[in-house]
């Protein structure tokens, strides 16, 4: 259970009326026997330490409990439909994929939240991923922008190297780290469960065959073997082909070790900035060209089988609206889907990260969009890209027999 610090300092009518506030909402608790809600989300280490101050932010202003818990959302969807058949929950709120929340959000086991979150609050498109119809059945939390490679300044300017603006500037750099001494490999490989490898893929996709690309993917409009995808795909096959990325290492592990100087750029989201010892060293840039990036929002639902609905709508509300997206922004890491929040509540290096979505497409992960039988498909058979690239048929023809059909 996380401890809420009640303690509110005297001095002015106002600090008067938020210590009643407080002080009333306890009480409240008290006399109606407090629930304690458990949130149930895949983050641990660094990640979990940037997200528990929210939540006792919230109870602090509620006076009503939180529990955390860690569950990756691979472990999520094998647990929760057995829970769901058998009328149980293991939380109240629940972060979980978008495409899952869907899927049970349609079958009854997930609270419509339409009548509690307000989608004109939020940036355009951020709930779409979660609703069905004109159902809203979950809320978009604090995103994580995948805008390309990063790197850290000091690396570079010891090394005299400077981001790319060509492709063949790109290969260049490739090049140039290859040469360095101590380096395994120019770009780092996060693996682990396969999302890592497909946020690359994805980057590839969107550069070199539009953003556009990425919603007739999801959408299954255009074939896996057509022309405009096999033209991204050999671009990155052609840097696997050429040993310029390092062998699949899980993706914290392989962290360190980038930080470290074995590799000198790694592909990952902005949570990135929250895992680093020094977040003003990072610099990033995406592939030459690219007009649209991946801006993957963390989504929550409420179960239906929850004994606390009501503070658990309250705390969802709380949570994903723009007082708890501001808290959580200002621990790094993060970007804000609710409208009106400031970029002054942003970390330096979060405040540009912030900016470089400007003029630029957000798009939707592919996978987490998709959902189904696709999503461990594509992951499995880009494990074995990475490994084996002369396999790129093989992977195409399997990718196209799960993809989903018009």
């Amino acid at each position: 259970m996380l401890r809420q610090n009640s303690g509110v300092q005297p001095g002015g009518e106002g600090r008067f009326m938020k210590k009643w506030i407080v002080f009333s909402a306890l009480l409240y608790a008290v006399i109606l026997g407090a629930a304690t809600l458990t949130v149930i989300g895949p983050w641990s280490g660094a990640e979990m330490d940037a997200f528990v101050p929210v939540l006792q932010e919230f109870e602090k202003q509620t006076g009503i409990d939180v529990e955390y818990k860690i569950y990756r959302a691979e472990d999520l969807a094998n647990l929760l439909p057995a829970q769901f058949a058998a009328k149980r929950a293991p939380g109240d709120v629940i972060f979980m994929w978008a495409s899952f929340i869907r899927e049970y959000g349609q079958k009854g086991h997930i609270m419509p939240l339409t009548d509690v979150l307000n989608e004109a609050n939020y940036l355009p498109g951020s709930l779409d991923a979660v609703k069905v119809g004109k159902e809203l059945y979950g809320a978009a939390y604090t995103g994580k922008v995948k805008p390309g490679f990063w790197y850290r300044k000091s690396f570079f300017e010891k090394n005299g190297l400077q981001p790319p603006k060509t492709w063949d500037e790109f290969i260049s750099l490739l090049e140039k780290i290859k040469k360095i001494p101590g380096i395994k490999a120019p770009i780092a490989s996060g693996d682990g469960v396969g999302w890592p490898l497909s946020d690359v893929t994805e980057h590839f996709l969107v550069t070199f065959g539009g953003p556009e690309l990425q919603y007739d993917l999801i959408e299954g409009n255009i074939r896996w073997d057509s022309n405009i995808v096999m033209n991204a795909m050999n671009k990155l096959t052609y840097l696997l082909d050429k040993k310029y990325f390092g062998e699949p290492t899980e993706w914290t592990l392989v962290l360190k070790q980038w930080w470290a100087g074995d590799y000198a750029l790694y592909f990952m989201g902005s949570w990135i900035t929250g895992m680093v010892d020094d977040p003003n060293d990072l610099g990033v840039f995406s592939l030459p060209g690219a007009k649209g990036v991946v801006f993957g929002a963390d989504y929550a639902f409420v179960p239906k089988y929850t004994q606390h609905s009501e503070e658990a709508k309250k705390l969802i509300a709380w949570l994903c609206g723009p007082e708890g997206q501001a808290f959580q922004v200002k621990q790094g890491g993060h970007i804000a889907t609710a409208k009106g929040i400031d970029l002054s509540n942003y970390p330096p290096v979060d405040r540009e990260v912030a900016k470089i979505i400007e003029g630029i497409t957000a798009l939707p992960d592919l996978d987490d969009s998709i959902g189904g039988e696709f999503q461990p498909a594509f992951w499995d058979q880009l494990k074995l890209l990475w490994v084996q690239p002369g396999r790129i048929n093989d992977v195409i023809r399997t990718l196209q027999d799960k993809a989903p059909k018009k």
